[in-house]
């Protein structure tokens, strides 16, 4: 990742589905375009169609390299569930159409990575997701959950080109010790590198 990595984060919603462009170099991350698809009411099929369609437009504006979505677990209400687990579908299949390969990450590993604790709730995410992006102003929840879905990606790549690990394996590493600060895993490995006797290379 020394070289520059476009990542598409996406946020899949039936009602409105949040999406995130970000340019990853090295330890830099740099925002390209956030926001988030309004989908009206009405029949299923054509509010997918929509989903589909709109993302398209995005991966073919942006051209990212990779693409990165939160794992979705089942929730209380069983219809709500599938239905955001269809539009979920009708993302990931756009990105794959476009040959992207999608990186999934798990709420508590997207916490764990942006803020730092796996505890952390949805105003700090967006808070930190606007500072390490840089963003002034008010910024969607939407946009910024996807957002945090291509920081977490840009982190776990960068760990496996810094550990030789894939980057699945590279989200342990993320997740804090037992017994030490809430502080992620990617601030120690940036520490590691930094100490005398280690390469920086």
């Amino acid at each position: 990742m020394d070289s520059r990595t476009r990542i598409l984060g996406i946020d899949p919603g039936l009602n409105h589905t949040g999406f995130g462009v970000i340019d990853a170099v090295a330890d830099r991350l740099t925002l390209v375009t956030a926001g988030c698809i309004h989908v009206e009411k009405g029949m299923l099929s054509k509010r997918l169609g929509i989903i589909h369609a709109e993302l398209s437009k995005i991966i073919e504006e942006t051209r990212p390299t990779a693409a990165s979505a939160e794992l979705v677990f089942v929730n209380v209400n069983p219809r709500s569930t599938l239905l955001l687990g269809q539009a979920r579908g009708a993302a990931l299949a756009c990105a794959a159409v476009h040959g992207l390969e999608v990186h999934e990450y798990t709420p508590s590993e997207i916490k764990n990575s942006v803020v730092g604790t796996g505890r952390a709730d949805k105003a700090q995410v967006q808070m930190m997701v606007q500072k390490l992006l840089g963003i002034q102003g008010e910024l969607q929840a939407d946009a910024a959950d996807a957002l945090a879905c291509a920081i977490t990606c840009a982190h776990a790549l960068r760990l496996s080109h810094l550990t030789g690990a894939p980057a699945a394996a590279a989200l342990e590493r993320m997740r804090p010790a037992r017994r030490q600060s809430s502080r992620s895993a990617w601030a120690q490995v940036a520490e590691d590198r930094g100490r005398p006797g280690r390469g920086n290379d």
